[in-house]
């Protein structure tokens, strides 16, 4: 890795309405009020957040966590990050989940020309939500390109102010290729109201996050509203060293749900009582095994998840490059992260029992159905450790953001 060249240089930090500790004080915050509600028959009814949460989510600052500090925003760490979302995910995932798609805004105006992205990111705590690979082709033609397709999990878009559209470009019917021979694969942003947004959400766990299809006909998007995540970024700075930024944040999600259900299990279990035996759960050897095995499985993972960030972000703030281990491990300790809450929250359940089965008597209804939904996406499967496998055997793995 090396020092980034021509790209705007950091400045010292104006004075800013908030710090990175603010925002997560006002995630807290946040997450004791949504606690307080019972969002999950409004999700069954509408499928994604209510208007009035996602604007405490903005209010919180929270979709501002990637803004860059020559813009007043905290410009925070992916650890920080990660400590939000898990905050967050304690309480609601879907909530957690929406949360750290929209504070992508940042991420991506550090792609862009700087003029064009304050343009566009007029104030900090604006969301962007979309399916950032390619799911279409589309032309280029002068001044941008012209794009038709249709893309799957745009998590938050009802919600959002622009929506992004990963494409393979074209020109004259054939793949336009990059420096290395790849389709060249380019990332569109327009306006959420240009698309058609597909009523397609009925899943499993996570409806509140509105991750609805969306399409469009023949929209043109200049040229100055896209760009390549694997070119590299015009700011400076470490949130922008590296392609895969986005993805750090994700294992807040599961790790704020894992925690949650460890808490509710020991409130649940605590006072419980055999029906048949008349014994209390609490002396039970397989309960208090199992409640250990949990947090056992929740400290590892957590920790992996931040010794890996904390050993890349040095790296990368010395523009030092990353080893294959390193690489390996902040891809590993992410779906680790998801696949161990998976197995925490089936552990708690099971040991529950029958309790854990309403809806109406507690979470863990809930947190089964989100971690299960979780862990179906890329992150979450182990089925991409194929390629951090070959990676660590001295290959170089196809995935673009390993």
């Amino acid at each position: 890795m090396t020092a980034p060249t021509g790209a705007t240089a950091p400045s010292p930090a104006p004075s800013r309405d908030l710090s990175a500790s603010d925002v997560l004080d006002n995630a807290r915050a946040l997450a004791a009020s949504i606690r307080s509600q019972d969002l999950a028959a409004e999700y069954d009814r509408i499928r994604r957040l209510p208007a009035e949460v996602v604007e405490k989510i903005r209010a919180a600052g929270i979709m501002r966590m990637n803004m860059p500090r020559i813009w007043g925003g905290p410009e925070m760490t992916s650890m920080e990050q990660v400590e939000v979302i898990e905050t967050l995910a304690r309480a609601d995932a879907s909530v957690a989940w929406c949360s750290f798609i929209w504070c992508d805004s940042g991420l991506y105006s550090g792609y862009l020309d700087d003029a064009v992205a304050r343009e566009m990111y007029p104030r900090l705590d604006m969301a962007t939500s979309g399916w950032i690979y390619p799911a279409a082709a589309s032309e280029r033609v002068s001044g941008g390109y012209r794009v038709s397709g249709q893309w799957m999990f745009g998590s938050g878009c009802n919600h959002c102010d622009w929506l992004a559209a990963g494409v393979v470009v074209v020109q004259n019917g054939a793949p336009v290729l990059d420096a290395q021979g790849r389709p060249s694969w380019r990332i569109l942003l327009a306006r959420r109201d240009q698309y058609e947004i597909l009523d397609t959400w009925y899943t499993t766990g996570l409806r509140g996050t509105g991750s609805n299809d969306y399409r469009v006909q023949d929209l043109f998007v200049p040229e100055e509203h896209s760009f390549s995540l694997l070119e590299p970024a015009r700011r400076a700075g470490a949130l922008w060293a590296l392609p895969d930024t986005l993805l750090r944040k994700m294992s807040g999600v599961p790790l704020g749900i894992a925690a949650d259900a460890i808490d509710t299990a020991i409130a649940m279990l605590r006072d419980k009582v055999d029906r048949v035996t008349f014994q209390s759960y609490r002396d039970m050897p397989r309960v208090q095994l199992a409640v250990a095995e949990a947090q056992a499985l929740l400290g590892a993972a957590r920790s992996y998840v931040f010794a890996s960030l904390e050993a890349q972000w040095r790296k990368i703030e010395r523009y030092e490059p990353l080893t294959e281990r390193e690489r390996a491990d902040a891809w590993l300790s992410r779906t680790n992260a998801f696949q161990a809450a998976r197995k925490i929250v089936t552990l708690l359940y099971d040991t529950i029992g029958a309790g854990a089965i309403y809806s109406d008597r507690g979470p863990f209804d809930r947190h089964m159905r989100d971690i299960q939904t979780a862990c179906q996406h890329i992150v979450g499967q182990v089925k991409a450790w194929e390629g951090v496998g070959l990676l660590l055997m001295g290959g170089q793995p196809a995935a673009p953001l390993l």
